[in-house]
């Protein structure tokens, strides 16, 4: 005990070793949905859904332990929302890319974000790239990430005069995609009630009791499991090969982002160590590092402002410490099998409610390692039971907008290009690359708007279209 308060400097961050534990416990309940949501995500790129389950907890407790140990904060790291849907809806089911190519795109990526970890580069990438743009790319993946979550709770549905239309609630298809659609909507509403209330670990209980609910109706007979369309059973299977098929999933996935004869592209036809050399691959290496590297640098500026952690000018203590262990996590979770790990908005909940070291971080990583027994319970939860957390997500991430300045049309222009090419090219990279040129274009006669790294930038996009 005395080594744990010496060690994480507790009396000089003016905590206790209670506070931190009952803190990290409170954060862990506010990011556990990642279990539960990362398996639906990445299982509909082919990965096996128990190998994603049994990654996603350990590269978590992994990445979350670099951050405890390195940098001595409450933050808490997994792979992260809006790139997992990159990942999988973009990289792999959109562009036709492999999913073992896309993570050694991730493996990749924690490369280059460690390199500029332990250098100076890093505030200039974070000065290069204009507010509006850094606001719109999280008001954009939080549409994104909408519409997805919309699509797998079957609420919308494909029509070929307008697109997409709403789900028919009590037509034919009622006991499969209009009850979950129902209950998914019940859940957004839950959770927007729990979260009024201040109840920490809304979301897990959102997936739970949306859960729950289907349970029921699937015991009713309201709810019919058809695996043919997609929509399978509810109830959990406890036996010996629900504990070791996530096991020999993780097996699998380990060390696939290496396996070179496994990288192809569907659009192509092209496959192995040529694909290194296209433009898609510097587009999607961009797209994850830029994400991640300022979702990174929001995250911790929005949860850590106006609390004890913050010094009086304003700047955020060992923030180098905390890139090279988020740049760590994501190498390494890219070696494992998952998509990117970042850190989580929702280390905010355990700050305020008094984490202040990294043995907060710590009793998440003994969380997620327990979590690890519980494989059949997280699998068996539906993409339905998932969908209201992503929303929630979504209507979190969209707040940012309020900090763009509508009223300056060359950086509010470019800002809501991007989050609208986002959302209608249902390609976060595309949306990136419309706010990115566009700024450029209308900044590049004001003095001090576009420096040449926004050159550099725009001119990979560009080429990266004209190579389509």
């Amino acid at each position: 005990m005395n080594f744990l308060k010496r060690f994480f400097k507790l009396q000089e961050n003016n905590t206790t070793v209670k506070r931190e534990v009952y803190s990290g416990t409170v954060t862990f309940l506010a990011v556990s949905y990642i279990l539960a949501v990362n398996p639906a995500i990445l299982g509909s790129t082919g990965m096996d859904r128990g190998g994603v389950f049994f990654v996603t907890a350990i590269a978590a407790a992994f990445g979350t332990l670099a951050m405890a140990l390195i940098a001595n904060y409450p933050l808490v790291l997994a792979p992260a929302m809006g790139l997992n849907a990159f990942f999988a809806y973009t990289v792999v089911s959109k562009m036709g890319y492999s999913w073992q190519f896309a993570l050694f795109a991730v493996v990749v990526e924690g490369i280059v974000f460690f390199l500029l970890s332990v250098s100076s580069i890093r505030e200039k990438i974070i000065d290069a790239i204009p507010m509006p743009l850094k606001y719109a790319m999280g008001a954009g993946i939080g549409m994104f990430i909408t519409l997805i979550a919309f699509k797998n709770a079957h609420i919308i549905k494909a029509n070929p005069e307008t697109f997409m239309t709403i789900q028919n609630f009590c037509g034919p298809g009622f006991s499969t995609a209009g009850i979950s659609a129902l209950l998914t909507l019940a859940g957004v509403l839950f959770a927007a009630w729990m979260m009024h209330r201040k109840i920490s670990g809304a979301l897990l209980y959102c997936i739970l009791g949306t859960w729950g609910l289907g349970i029921v109706c699937q015991l009713l007979g309201i709810y019919v499991p058809a695996p043919e369309e997609g929509f399978v059973s509810m109830l959990p299977h406890f036996n010996c090969a629900a504990f070791i098929e996530p096991l020999n999933g993780f097996c699998e996935l380990f060390g696939s982002a290496f396996h070179v004869s496994r990288w192809t592209s569907r659009e192509s036809g092209v496959s192995g160590l040529p694909l290194l050399f296209s433009a898609d691959f510097l587009v999607i290496g961009f797209a994850f590092f830029f994400t991640d590297f300022f979702d990174t640098v929001g995250t911790v500026n929005g949860a850590i402002v106006n609390t004890p952690l913050m010094k009086e000018n304003g700047k955020i203590p060992r923030m180098r410490n905390i890139l090279l262990a988020d740049s760590i996590a994501t190498l390494f979770g890219g070696i494992l099998g998952t998509s990117t790990t970042s850190t989580f908005v929702e280390s905010t909940i355990g700050i305020r409610s008094g984490a202040r070291t990294g043995l907060a971080a710590l009793t998440c990583v003994m969380w997620f390692l327990l979590s690890l027994i519980f494989a059949p319970v997280f699998l068996a939860i539906p993409c339905f039971a998932t969908a209201p957390a992503l929303i929630i997500i979504s209507f979190l991430m969209m707040k940012v907008i309020v900090l763009i300045d509508w009223n300056d049309i060359t950086g509010a222009l470019p800002a809501y290009l991007l989050i609208a090419g986002t959302v209608f090219t249902y390609n976060i990279s595309d949306g990136l690359g419309f706010g990115i040129i566009s700024y450029t274009i209308l900044n590049c006669r004001i003095k001090g708007r576009v420096n040449w790294l926004m050159w550099v930038i725009s001119l990979l996009f560009v080429l990266k279209y004209v190579c389509l």
